[in-house]
C-alpha cells in the first residue's frame, strides 16, 4: 500500500484512464493517506506548516476511501502486462530461458551488492513530512511472501522477487539459498514433516497473467543445503503460473495455483504434477478459449483445505477477486474419483460473495477459521465503502462447508486499536481495504482459540474470534504517543504494513510484509491500547529483497564518492550517501523513476506514483526542529491546469539528456519537457509538447542532443494491446510525429529506450515479454532488442543470442558498447560485436528493472525487483 503524505490532490479525470479491468473500481489520485496521522491528538507535536496542514487536514474528495487498494492493483496489473501482453504466456517459457542463458557466455569482471546495508524507513535525518520517517516500521527490506520457522532456530523467508533466505539464529543473518533457481519469485514456501523445504515460485496476489513462475521445488536438507534445478518436482506442468498456497495431506503436496488445482506425491520429486480441478478448464493454455480476454482470471484456486477426519475429502477456495460466476467453494468427498461439486457453505459466510479466501486449521483439525474478501464491496465506487474485506470466520466443527460464524469484520477491527480507524471528512477507510492483496491467517500449533490475521495490519485473538487486538498497527502517525522529533517517540515499534506471510516457530510469530520480516514472542505484550511493545525487525542488512523501479547516482557533495538512490514498491525511495552505515529514506510511499545530477547526486528528482514527482537540492534532507517547514523538496508534477490530470502509468518513465543534465522530458499521455533542469519551481513549468493520443500512456523515454523518443501503450492490457512510439525534438513541438513501426517489429511493450549519445538518430528500444513461441497473443513477434540509425524511419533486430526473456532497460555507451536489463540477467554488446554476453557473475537471477552509467567511476548500475541495486566497474572488462 501506498503511505505517501506528500501528494498532491488529483481529479477523478485522470483515474479514470487507470480503470480499465481492475473490477470496475474508479479512484482518484488524491491521497487520504495524507491526512492520516494529521489530527491533532493529545499531546502530539504537529510540525507541518499550519496552510499544508489545513490543505490536507481538509482532505478534499476524502470519499475517495479506496485509492490506495486501487493504486496496488493497478502496479500490480501494470508489472504482469508488460511480461504477457498481448496474450497469456505458455508454459515453458522461463525454462526455455534458463537453458537459453546457459549457453550465453559471460564478461569479465564480478558485480558489487551496493545495497546489502541496513535501511532504515525511520531515519531521522529524512524525517519530513515527505517521508515515513517516525512511523515505527524500523528496518526494511522488500515484500516476503512466504515464511516458515522450525522449532531449532532455523527461518526461511521468502521475497516476492528474491529467493528464498536462511537464518540459522531465529531472524537475521540471513543466507539466499536459492540463486541458483531459474527465477526468484516467490509464492508460498512450507517445511513438511519429514523436514523438506517446499519452495513455489511464481507470486500469486490475485494479480493478472502469470510471468514469473518455475514450478515447484523441494530442498530435503533445508538447514545446510541450497535449491539447484535439479530440486523441481514434476515436469513443467506448473512454469509460467503463479502459486498461492502449497498444503500437506494424504501423502501429496497440493498447489493452489492460477491455473487450478494440482497434487504430487510428497515422496518423490519424479513424474509430472497431476491436474485434480480447475472451475473452467477451456480458459486454460492450449484449450479453446485461452486467448479471451479474460482467461487469465477464470481458474484461479486461492486455497485448498482437507478435512482431517477424511483426507479424500478436499475443498477449495476459488475465486477472481472482482468477482465472476465460479467463485466459491468446491468439494470432492472423494479425489481419486474427481466428482467435484460446487457447495454453498452454511452458516454466517455469504456463498453469493466469496472473493479471495485463506484457510488455517488449528493442530487438531477441529477448528477452521477463514478470512473472506468481498467482490461486492471491490465492485462498488471507492466513495461509498471503506474496506474490501467480508470478514473473518470460524466453522467450530473443522468443516470446510461450515457452519460457519463470522468473528471480525472491518468494524471490529478498526475498534481493536487499528491505526486505519481514521475519520477524514467524517468518512475514511478501515482494515481490509486491500483484502484481494493482504491476508494471512494462522492458529497457534498450541492454542486452538489463539490466532493471527494479517490484511493490512497484524491482528491477534486469544478466544477464538471473540476479541481482536491491533497488535501491529499501520504505523504512529495517528496515535497519542507520537512525535515526529522523537527518535524512538513513546509509540512502541511496529511492522510495515501490508502483510502476506506468517510462520510459528521457535516461541516467536513471525510475520512478512511488504517492508520485509518481524516477530515478537507467541505469548507477548501489549500497551493499553492492544499495540504490541515487542516487535523486533528482522531486517538486518543482509537480506537485501528490495524490489527497486530505479536508480539514479551522482557524487557526493560532502565526501568522496556517490549518492545513489532509488525508488521501491512500497518503500518510499532510498538513499545512501558516500560512508553511510545505514541507508535512509527520504521520500515515502511508493517510489517511482528517478534522476539525479551526475555531478551532484543529491540533487533528485523523485516519483511517487502517476507522475507525481519531487525535487530536492540536499537530498531532501530535514533541517530539523524548530522550522516552519520540514520538507526541502518541492512538487514538479507536470499539469497545466490541476495536478493529477495527466493520465500516467502507475511507474511513469521520465529521463534527462544524456547530453544536457538540465533537459528532462517524461511521459504520461503527454510528453512533457522542462529546460529549466533544477530551477524548476513547479508543477507548471513543464511544457506541453506532444499528445501521444487519448488512450495512450507512455512506457519509456529516452533523451540525447535535444531528440527524445517515447515508447507508449494503450490499451495496455490483453484486449485490443497496442503499442508505438513517438519522436520528436525537444524544443519544437512541429518536430513531434508517430514512427510507422515495420509489421515484423513486436506488439509487445516497449519498455526501455537507449539513445547514442553521439548521434541522436541512433537509437535502440527493449521490448518486454515473450515471444510469440510463448505468448498466446495476436502479434506478439520475435526479439527483444531493435535498433534504428535514421531516427526510427527503419529498425533492425539486433537481440542476436539473447535468450527469449523480457526485457526492461537499454544503455548506449559512449563507446558503442550496449547494456541490457531483463528478467534473468544484465547482458553486455561489445562496441563493434553483433552477439551478446551475460555481463559479469555474481548477479542474482532476478527482474532488473533499471541500468544506469555513472561516468565518474565508469561503472553500470542495475536496480533489480527484488535483490536490492547492483553495480560493475567496467574497467573489470
Amino acid at each position: 500500500m501506498s503511505k505517501s503524505r506528500w501528494r498532491k490532490p488529483a481529479t477523478i479525470a485522470g483515474a479514470l484512464v487507470l480503470t480499465a479491468a481492475l473490477g470496475g473500481v474508479v479512484a482518484t489520485n488524491h491521497e487520504v493517506q495524507e491526512a492520516l496521522g494529521l489530527a491533532d491528538e493529545p499531546g502530539a507535536n504537529m510540525p507541518w506548516h499550519p496552510r499544508e496542514f489545513m490543505e490536507m487536514a481538509a482532505g478534499e474528495n476524502s470519499a475517495e476511501a479506496g485509492e490506495e487498494a486501487f493504486e496496488a492493483r493497478v502496479i500490480a496489473e501494470q508489472f504482469a502486462q508488460a511480461r504477457s501482453a498481448p496474450g497469456i504466456v505458455a508454459p515453458g517459457a522461463y525454462a526455455n530461458a534458463f537453458s537459453q542463458l546457459g549457453s550465453v557466455p559471460a564478461t569479465a569482471g564480478n558485480w558489487r551488492e551496493v545495497t546489502k546495508i541496513r535501511y532504515d524507513g525511520d531515519d531521522p535525518r529524512y524525517r519530513d513530512y515527505a517521508s515515513n520517517s517516525s512511523g515505527g516500521a524500523g528496518l526494511q527490506t522488500g515484500r516476503i511472501t512466504g515464511l516458515a520457522a522450525d522449532n531449532s532456530g532455523h527461518v526461511y523467508a521468502a521475497g516476492a522477487d528474491g529467493g528464498v533466505w536462511r537464518s540459522k539464529i531465529g531472524g537475521g543473518s540471513w543466507t539466499p539459498i536459492t540463486d541458483k533457481l531459474p527465477t526468484l519469485s516467490s509464492g508460498d514456501v512450507v517445511l513438511a514433516t519429514d523436514g523438506s523445504l517446499w519452495y513455489a515460485t511464481g507470486e500469486a496476489n490475485t494479480g493478472a497473467t502469470s510471468f514469473v513462475g518455475a514450478g515447484v521445488y523441494r530442498l530435503a536438507d533445508p538447514t545446510t543445503g541450497t535449491f539447484s534445478p535439479s530440486d523441481r518436482v514434476g515436469g513443467t506442468e506448473l512454469e509460467s503460473s503463479v502459486i498461492n498456497k502449497l498444503r500437506f495431506f494424504d501423502g501429496k503436496v497440493w498447489a493452489a495455483t492460477n491455473r487450478g488445482l494440482y497434487s504430487h506425491s510428497m515422496t518423490s520429486a519424479a513424474g509430472a504434477w497431476k491436474f485434480e480441478w480447475a472451475p473452467n478448464p477451456s480458459y486454460l493454455p492450449g484449450a479453446a478459449n485461452a486467448g479471451a480476454a479474460n482467461a487469465a482470471y477464470k481458474n484461479i484456486v486461492n486455497d485448498v483445505a482437507d478435512d482431517p477426519r477424511n483426507p479424500k475429502h478436499v475443498v477449495v477456495a476459488s475465486a477472481w477477486r472482482s468477482g465472476d460466476t465460479y467463485n466459491g467453494f468446491y468439494e470432492t468427498t472423494d479425489y481419486t474419483a474427481g466428482g467435484w461439486t460446487k457447495v454453498n457453505p452454511t452458516g454466517a459466510m455469504p456463498a453469493d460473495d466469496i472473493g479471495y479466501v485463506t484457510f488455517a486449521f488449528s493442530a487438531d483439525g477441529g477448528r477452521l477459521y477463514a478470512i473472506n474478501q468481498s467482490p461486492r464491496q471491490l465492485n462498488k465506487p471507492a466513495g461509498n465503502v471503506n474496506s474490501y474485506l467480508d470478514g473473518i470466520y470460524v466453522s467450530n466443527t473443522g468443516n470446510p462447508a461450515g457452519p460457519w460464524n463470522k468473528i471480525a469484520d472491518s468494524a471490529k477491527l478498526g475498534n481493536s486499536g487499528s491505526a486505519l480507524k481514521q475519520a477524514v471528512g467524517g468518512k475514511g477507510y478501515g482494515p481490509g481495504i486491500q483484502a484481494w492483496y493482504n491476508q494471512f491467517l494462522t492458529v497457534d500449533p498450541a492454542n486452538p482459540n489463539h490466532v493471527w490475521a494479517g490484511l493490512e495490519e497484524v491482528y491477534e485473538s486469544t478466544d477464538a474470534g471473540a476479541n481482536w487486538k491491533t497488535v501491529g498497527p499501520y504505523w504512529n502517525f495517528n496515535f497519542a504517543c507520537w512525535n515526529i522529533y522523537d527518535a524512538q517517540n513513546t509509540c512502541s515499534r511496529t511492522t510495515h504494513s501490508d502483510q502476506h506471510s506468517v510462520a510459528v516457530g521457535n516461541g516467536f510469530v513471525y510475520v512478512g510484509n511488504d517492508g520485509g520480516i518481524y516477530r515478537r514472542p507467541v505469548n507477548g505484550k501489549t500497551d493499553k491500547d492492544g499495540h504490541a511493545t515487542d516487535w523486533q525487525s528482522l531486517n538486518d542488512g543482509t537480506i537485501d529483497a528490495l524490489q527497486y523501479y530505479a536508480v539514479a547516482v551522482g557524487k557526493d557533495p560532502a565526501k568522496a564518492g556517490n549518492v545513489v538512490s532509488g525508488g521501491l514498491q512500497d518503500n518510499g525511495v532510498s538513499n545512501l550517501r558516500a560512508g553511510d552505515s545505514v541507508m535512509g529514506s527520504n521520500f515515502g510511499g511508493d517510489g517511482g523513476d528517478s534522476l539525479a545530477d551526475p555531478a551532484n547526486g543529491c540533487r533528485q528528482v523523485q516519483e511517487y506514483t502517476n507522475l507525481a514527482m519531487r525535487l530536492t537540492e540536499n537530498c531532501n534532507a530535514n533541517p530539523g526542529p524548530g522550522t516552519a517547514e520540514t520538507s526541502t523538496s518541492r512538487d514538479i508534477q507536470p499539469y497545466t491546469s490541476a495536478p493529477g490530470d495527466e493520465p500516467a502509468r502507475f511507474i511513469a518513465p521520465f529521463a534527462a539528456d544524456t547530453r544536457d543534465v538540465n533537459v528532462w522530458v517524461a511521459g504520461g499521455q503527454h510528453v512533457w519537457v522542462n529546460t529549466k533542469g533544477w530551477s524548476l519551481a513547479d508543477g507548471k513549468g513543464w511544457s506541453n509538447v506532444f499528445d501521444l493520443g487519448a488512450g495512450h500512456t507512455a512506457t519509456s523515454v529516452g533523451v540525447s542532443g535535444g531528440t527524445a523518443y517515447v515508447g507508449w501503450c494503450g490499451p495496455c492490457n490483453n484486449a485490443g494491446f497496442t503499442r508505438g512510439v513517438a519522436v520528436g525534438k525537444v524544443n519544437d513541438p512541429a518536430s513531434w510525429h508517430q514512427l510507422t513501426l515495420p509489421a515484423e517489429f513486436p506488439n509487445r511493450f516497449v519498455q526501455g529506450v537507449g539513445v547514442d549519445p553521439a548521434n541522436a538518430s541512433h537509437a535502440f528500444l527493449a521490448v518486454n515479454g515473450f515471444s510469440r513461441r510463448f505468448t498466446e497473443g495476436p502479434g506478439a513477434g520475435f526479439g527483444h532488442v531493435f535498433e534504428t540509425t535514421d531516427a526510427g524511419a527503419t529498425w533492425k533486430d539486433v537481440s542476436a543470442n539473447l535468450p527469449d526473456v523480457p526485457a526492461s532497460s537499454v544503455k548506449e555507451l559512449s563507446n558503442g558498447a550496449l547494456v541490457l536489463a531483463t528478467d534473468l540477467a544484465t547482458f553486455y554488446r561489445a562496441p563493434g560485436a553483433t552477439t551478446w554476453q551475460r555481463l559479469g557473475t555474481g548477479l542474482p537471477l532476478t527482474v532488473g528493472m533499471d541500468v544506469e552509467y555513472d561516468a565518474a567511476t565508469n561503472s553500470l548500475y542495475v536496480a533489480t525487483h527484488g535483490r536490492g541495486i547492483w553495480a560493475f566497474d567496467l574497467a573489470q572488462l
